[in-house]
């Protein structure tokens, strides 16, 4: 549908990507970071963190369903060897550039300008993947998302999963007064599971507003030669970067760091194996985890899981080849 830049809604859309920007900056939700912390502590509190994302688009889809005010929904997409390929990919590009479409836009809110080429290499990667794959068109599903199908009956899991959350995040080691509920939400605000609940939910709320978002899927439109609203999505764009910069320097992340060669080449290499990765699935890591996912759809969980085993590899393998090394060193 056509954006009208001068709308309540739109505005609404504004702030919330700006939000989303800062969430994404102060959370460090990052497939990457998250893909480490299991390679290196064993842990999975980030990767949790990214799927719990998925749980509230998800629930906030069913929400809207159920009250008959939710959108077109993208269709779904046949698993094939593409989406193996597309999500390897995918980890290949984001290892390369040191962090994933959402890291990326926290690198840049900590002041990484190297971080602005990730964005042009997608956009490169995607006006050039026809030629240098030569694929056809990914085959569509008929049938709508199971999860859409099931509205009617996860409305209630879906509330009792949020008064969960919202209990375990505020009520915590004995603090039961209003008071120390309220200095608990303030510190704990941006970990990882908080952060990447306030990404969820200010996702729905765009999409209810302004449609189908996300900055990846606005450059590869564009490289395709689709303007529809172009203009008004290139500002919410914008909103979200200036969300995440905003989070850096409030956060006193924020340090201007200098361009060196080798990064500026990391991200646009980086950015062009994401670009081709998600015109093969087709989906960024951001469209998996906040629309494939939450409608599960199986290509995309696959995809996903698929990125992260490869970004696994990667760091495993990294780090076997500098063992030698460091040992001839010492």
């Amino acid at each position: 549908m056509p954006i009208v830049v001068t709308s309540v809604a739109f505005i609404v859309a504004l702030l919330c990507a700006g939000v989303m920007g800062y969430a994404i900056q102060r959370g460090a939700t990052c497939t990457v970071a998250a893909v480490d912390e299991v390679v290196t502590q064993r842990t999975f509190a980030r990767l949790l963190s990214l799927v719990e994302a998925a749980v509230w688009v998800g629930g906030g889809l069913v929400v809207a369903e159920s009250m008959h005010v939710l959108p077109a929904m993208p269709t779904g997409y046949a698993v094939s060897a593409w989406t193996v390929i597309g999500g390897a990919l995918l980890g290949l590009g984001a290892y390369v550039n040191g962090a994933c479409v959402f890291g990326a836009i926290a690198r840049f809110g900590s002041g990484e300008w190297a971080y602005l080429l990730t964005p042009l290499g997608f956009y490169l990667g995607c006006l050039s993947v026809a030629s240098v794959f030569g694929v056809a068109t990914p085959h569509t599903l008929d049938a709508a998302s199971p999860v859409l199908r099931a509205s009617a009956w996860l409305v209630l899991p879906f509330a009792a999963f949020v008064c969960v959350r919202i209990v375990r995040g505020g009520l915590r080691d004995g603090e039961t007064s209003l008071q120390q509920w309220h200095q608990a939400i303030a510190v704990r605000l941006w970990d990882p599971h908080a952060a990447t609940t306030v990404i969820g939910v200010t996702f729905v709320v765009m999409l209810l507003l302004v449609g189908g978002w996300a900055y990846t899927e606005v450059l590869a439109e564009l490289a395709r030669g689709m303007t529809a609203s172009i203009g008004a999505r290139a500002i919410l764009a914008l909103a979200l970067l200036a969300g995440a910069a905003l989070g850096g320097w409030t956060a006193g992340r924020f340090r201007s760091t200098r361009i060196d060669a080798a990064q500026m080449v990391r991200c646009l290499a980086g950015g062009v194996l994401m670009g081709w990765g998600s015109l093969l699935l087709p989906g960024g890591n951001d469209g998996l985890i906040l629309v494939g996912m939450p409608l599960a759809w199986p290509y995309a969980w696959l995809a996903f899981a698929t990125m992260c085993t490869t970004i696994a590899i990667a760091q495993l393998a990294t780090r076997a080849l500098a063992a030698p090394l460091d040992k001839g060193m010492a």
